[in-house]
C-alpha cells in the first residue's frame, strides 16, 4: 500500500516565506482545493494550515534570512485527480509556478500528481493513487 501522508510521523511542516501575504494567498486557493484550510495566525507572524488542527506552517525564517529549501518537497494528498488538478491550477493563479503539470507518474503505480513552487521558490506537490492504494 502506497503512504502518501506523515500521519503518525510528522508533528508539522514549516516551510519559510519571503512575504507571507503572497505566501498565504498561494497556499489559501492550491490547499483549499484539498480540503486544507487557513486555520489563521499564530505567535509572531505565523500562518497556520490544516484540516481540523495545524499541520501545515508558513512564516518568515526565525534567523531573519531567506527561505532556502533547495531538494526538498513537501507532499500534499489529494483524494482524487480532479483535487490534483484544482491544486496545480489554484497554485498556478496565485503566484506559483510549474514544476510539473498533472498526470500520472511512472515512478510509483497508479500515482497522479502534480508540482509547483510557491512564491518563496519552496516545491510543494499533491499526490493521489487512481489504483485504490
Amino acid at each position: 500500500m502506497a503512504v502518501i501522508s506523515g500521519d503518525g510521523v510528522f508533528s508539522h511542516v514549516f516551510l519559510g516565506a519571503v512575504d507571507t501575504a503572497v505566501s498565504a494567498k498561494f497556499y489559501d486557493a492550491a490547499l483549499a482545493a484539498l480540503g486544507i484550510k487557513n486555520l489563521g495566525p499564530f505567535g509572531h507572524g505565523w500562518i497556520l494550515y490544516g484540516r481540523e488542527k495545524p499541520a501545515f506552517i508558513i512564516a518568515r525564517p526565525g534567523n531573519g534570512e531567506a527561505p532556502s529549501s533547495n531538494g526538498v518537497t513537501i507532499g500534499f494528498a489529494a483524494a482524487t485527480p480532479a483535487e490534483v488538478e484544482a491544486f496545480h491550477a489554484a497554485g498556478l493563479a496565485n503566484g506559483g509556478t510549474d514544476e510539473g503539470a498533472p498526470g500520472p507518474r511512472s515512478h510509483l503505480p497508479g500515482a497522479y500528481a502534480a508540482y509547483l513552487r510557491d512564491p518563496a521558490g519552496n516545491k510543494i506537490c499533491s499526490y493521489t493513487f487512481t489504483d485504490g492504494n
